[in-house]
């Protein structure tokens, strides 16, 4: 088409638009595939519209010919499903021309020309982040305002604030763009979203890291600095740092970045100062190679490998990422254990991700791990649950201790859980310990953080006595679309197999099962509510209880989307995400081998801000 054409469509836009609009957007259409929008960076934001089930375009910012930012978005083609923003403020004032590259193809020009995106790029001075999704966007979990979220990283403690940065897609509720997302909270429950931390660069997108406080200034950045090491990721990986001082609401980054490079793929590094050496210790997930591999360094820029751990050991059958190691003073013997996190995908305990670990002794240098009763290095779990991945703990916590938090989804089906508008939650936060469980063997423990208590509200329900075959039943709160939390002792040596069983009135239900001859619990999901997004969604997860007494108690935290289930203070654990159609209403317990003593039951309506 011709110039003089294509003025008299945006003469004819600027009929149907304000006319500010059309003065300060202009869309060029270059071929089959490329588009060009000019742009007057006047107003906030520039709106995208986004179809999900279409391919990625990339789209190249020009700021006087030359490419100041690169990202990717799912340009609407036949529909809209949500829309995204580009933050115009960087570029205050300026005329910037976005080079849309998209991967569909078409027959002509005037084809392309029928995306529905074009008539529905927009300009603009707010974006509502409101939430849209009531229906299961968690009402107490972290999840981003918008946009799709992974793996939580560079968590770190300081001044009464929890800092939670995370894997972040601002154009989309799927995975691309991996920017740093930062939320911050004074309570590890309510939530303050921040500005996008750090953003990909030339280098590649911004994988996982970890963040340390530098009391000593050892980088050169001055006492207290934020010091951040994350994973580049382009061609190839490497790892770059950046350093922040105004407690990590901005970086800025080593312009002699990458500081670490291998040979092969490596990611998502873990740091850490060790006192008892007198430097700083990383661990660095060496992935294809299914091992980690440790560092030493002396200021955080220049790094040393000293050793490596893993190969042939745990679960092998996919990519290990993800690490964490640290400290845990046992409470019985004052002993102090090192526990070695090293998350995996696919491969977990029930398919797709999972949290293993391993325990044993580090010297500043090397991991040795320990061995079982049986003499072998076994395959741990931290939770058996589909639904807890990529689990990493904050550096800096007070009073000594270990909290941890994971990405509450499986690469299995996140892409494809019913929302739209966000995508992914955090688990809980948790504290992990350790404990010799009745086979003389260590375990680590994973229990509610201590500020959960503090969601507690009225007690709508409670109950105790002896239960059998035909159990007793407990009303759930409606307030707060049910969510709630769930307390019980048990004691099951003369009930056989005790069920908890969650339904609502639709027949939907989730039925969790303690087995005591088999010493395990059980959590069935299969007729949770929608499941048929992915035929990886129905489940039956299995835990052992590690007990030996027919004995358990339960803390059972109840959200919009999600069931996680703490036994016995954390040494059994499962994470689920769940989709019911209703909430559910009720709690059912039953004993079918004979009669069970129920003891303390009691179900909680959270009190939420």
């Amino acid at each position: 088409m011709t110039r003089t054409g294509i003025n008299a469509i945006l003469a004819l836009t600027a009929l149907l638009a304000p006319a500010t609009a059309a003065a300060e957007l202009e869309v060029n259409h270059l071929g089959v595939t490329n588009t060009l929008v000019r742009v007057k960076a006047d107003s906030t934001y520039l709106i995208l519209p986004v179809q999900e089930s279409i391919d990625d375009a990339r789209i190249n910012v020009l700021v006087d010919g030359k490419i100041a930012d690169t990202f990717y978005v799912r340009m609407a083609k036949s529909k809209t499903d949500y829309e995204v923003p580009f933050d115009l403020t960087p570029y205050k004032g300026k005329e910037i021309v976005l080079d849309i590259v998209t991967p569909q193809g078409r027959s002509s020009v005037r084809e392309a020309k029928e995306d529905v995106c074009w008539k529905g790029i927009t300009l603009a001075d707010t974006f509502d982040t409101s939430d849209r999704e009531k229906k299961y966007r968690p009402l107490y979990h972290h999840t981003p305002l918008y946009g799709w979220m992974n793996d939580p990283n560079g968590m770190f403690y300081k001044d009464g604030v929890w800092h939670l940065y995370y894997q972040y897609n601002p154009y989309g509720s799927k995975w691309q763009n991996m920017t740093w997302g930062h939320s911050t909270s004074d309570d590890l429950i309510n939530w303050h979203h921040e500005d996008e931390a750090i953003r990909p660069d030339g280098l590649g997108a911004i994988f996982s890291g970890s963040c340390v406080v530098d009391t000593a200034g050892t980088a050169g950045y001055g006492r207290d600095a934020v010091v951040a090491l994350y994973t580049s990721a382009a061609t190839n990986q490497m790892q770059s740092l950046a350093y922040s001082l105004d407690n990590g609401k901005t970086f800025t980054k080593l312009s002699s970045n990458p500081v670490i490079t291998l040979e092969s793929e490596a990611r998502d590094p873990n740091m850490f100062w060790n006192e008892e050496t007198k430097e700083w210790n990383l661990a660095l997930a060496h992935a294809l190679d299914r091992e980690m591999l440790f560092f030493t360094s002396p200021d955080l820029k220049h790094w040393t490998l000293q050793s490596s751990f893993g190969k042939g050991l745990g679960a092998q059958g996919g990519v290990w990422e993800c690490p964490d190691l640290f400290p845990i003073k046992m409470a019985d013997t004052g002993e102090t254990k090192w526990i070695l996190i090293c998350n995996i995908n696919p491969d977990g305990p029930f398919g797709g991700s999972g949290v293993q670990y391993f325990i044993g002794d580090w010297d500043g240098k090397t991991f040795t791990a320990d061995k079982d009763s049986d003499g072998k290095i076994n395959t741990k779990w931290l939770d058996y649950g589909k639904d807890n991945y990529a689990l990493v703990s904050w550096s800096g916590a007070p009073d000594g201790r270990r909290t941890v938090i994971g990405w509450m989804s499986n690469w299995q089906y996140a892409a494809d859980v019913p929302t739209t508008q966000y995508r992914s939650a955090n688990t809980l936060p948790r504290e992990i310990g350790i404990f010799r469980a009745p086979d003389g063997n260590l375990y680590a423990s994973s229990a509610p953080s201590p500020e959960l208590l503090s969601l507690r509200g009225k007690t709508v329900a409670s109950g105790k006595g002896n239960i059998g075959k035909a159990g007793k039943s407990f009303k759930l709160p409606t307030t707060n679309d049910g969510a709630c939390e769930i307390t019980a002792e048990i004691d099951a040596r003369k009930g056989g197999n005790v069920s908890f069983t969650l339904s609502n009135a639709l027949g939907e239900k989730v039925t969790m099962i303690y087995d005591t001859a088999a010493h395990t619990m059980s959590f069935d999901r299969r007729n949770s509510g929608v499941t048929s997004f992915s035929e990886n969604f129905p489940a039956l997860t299995v835990a052992p209880t590690r007990e030996n007494n027919g004995k358990i108690t339960l803390r059972i935290f109840i959200d919009r989307s999600s069931i996680e289930l703490f036994g016995n203070d954390g040494q059994f654990v499962m994470t689920n995400l769940v989709f019911p159609n209703q909430p559910y209403s009720q709690l059912s317990v039953k004993a079918d081998g004979g009669t069970a003593r129920l003891e303390n039951l009691k179900v909680y309506s959270l009190s939420l801000k």
